[in-house]
């Protein structure tokens, strides 16, 4: 089994960050707020990632991109969210993770 080195850009860390504070504030303006919401999609998104250090080909190609990008879903809730990535040998670089009700991986 080949193992791939899984490399998060500076987006890709800022997606993840926009992310958690965009569930935080969601659970703060909640009448009824579920404050590990945020830790557990956090939570979601690692578990989900780890499939990329093993098995990226097992993820679908994605429409946009260069003919090397794939895209996870991660499932979570109701949606889930989306994790467009390239496969560089034997480095799996995230390119941008978004919500599934976002319009767009890329900015």
């Amino acid at each position: 089994m080949a193992v791939y080195a899984v490399t998060l850009p500076d987006e890709a860390v800022d997606d993840l960050q926009r992310l958690k504070d965009f569930a935080i504030a969601r659970e703060l303006a909640s009448g009824s707020p579920d404050w590990p919401a945020a830790q557990r999609a956090l939570d979601a998104l690692r578990d989900g990632m780890r499939l990329l250090s093993w098995s990226p080909y097992t993820c679908r190609k994605a429409e946009l991109g260069n003919g090397r990008s794939r895209e996870l879903i991660v499932p979570f809730g109701g949606t889930g969210y989306i994790v467009l990535f390239d496969v560089i040998g034997d480095n799996v670089v995230v390119g941008a993770v978004r919500h599934q009700r976002e319009g767009d991986y890329r900015r």
